[in-house]
């Protein structure tokens, strides 16, 4: 009596993405599956699998101060009341007519004026807070001051700072010069290996962080009358850097149809 040998099973291996690895499973005879494998893809399903191409890509910018204001302060101190307010507009009117020929606008300079009696005699005061936009301008503008009135008049150093919105345009402008930085990462990959970049599938920012600048000097930056305008600026200078994950539709390089 012969006994007949049991079919042998076949075992079917199929090599797949590595996306899809957590979810393979393995087809074995009489249907069972083992987890940690995938069962094989139908043709149809293999054409539609979409293939991908995942980058980082990191960006760090900068934006220097827009802003700056400086305060020019003057004070006479007279037995006189008029004597006292004869002398402070005086050199207030100076200032305000060099203002007005360098062509600084209104609407950037405010005026102060406090006037009081002190023991026997009568003390004035005026503020002149300016805030400019061109620093080489503001540094002419003090200089000339300087020149001109002296120890009459006391100007203070000008203080460098950025408009409302500047740290949130500078982070805007860090995520997107990241994402443009994964993009060029990416076309060049798929340049290599002889594909082409399709549309974005999928985009995220992992981090974002920023901070102002800081100076060289840690001495000086302990003597912040001592630091030098150039020094200021950096000082006030904010940075943003990003960090973006991008992945990427994969497409076969189209063939060239030949021309008969």
């Amino acid at each position: 009596m012969s006994v007949q040998q049991a079919p042998q099973s076949r075992v079917f291996v199929e090599l797949v993405p590595w996306a899809d690895r957590g979810r393979e499973n393995y087809l074995l005879s009489g249907g069972e599956t083992l987890p940690g494998l995938r069962r094989p893809l139908s043709s149809a399903q293999t054409q539609t699998a979409t293939r991908e191409v995942h980058v980082s890509g990191t960006a760090e910018v900068s934006a220097t101060p827009d802003r700056a204001q400086v305060v020019v302060q003057m004070s006479s101190t007279k037995e006189a009341a008029a004597e006292a307010k004869k002398s402070v507009c005086r050199r207030l009117d100076y200032i305000m007519q060099t203002l007005q020929q360098q062509g600084v606008q209104s609407e950037n300079v405010t005026v102060t004026k406090d006037f009081q009696r002190v023991e026997n005699a009568y003390h004035m005061e005026a503020e002149v807070c300016i805030t400019f936009t061109e620093f080489g301008k503001m540094q002419n503008i003090c200089n000339f001051l300087v020149e001109k009135l002296d120890s009459s008049v006391v100007i203070s150093q000008p203080q460098f700072y950025h408009t409302p919105g500047s740290t949130e345009n500078l982070r805007r402008q860090a995520c997107v010069v990241a994402v443009e930085s994964a993009w060029r990462k990416a076309q060049e990959v798929c340049n290599l290996v002889g594909q082409t970049l399709g549309k974005p599938l999928f985009i995220k920012e992992e981090e974002m962080k920023e901070w102002e600048g800081q100076i060289d000097d840690h001495h000086s930056s302990r003597l912040s009358g001592s630091l030098t305008v150039q020094q200021k600026i950096k000082s006030a200078t904010i940075y943003a850097a990003s960090k973006v994950f991008v992945t990427f539709e994969v497409k076969g390089r189209e063939k060239k149809k030949k021309h008969t």
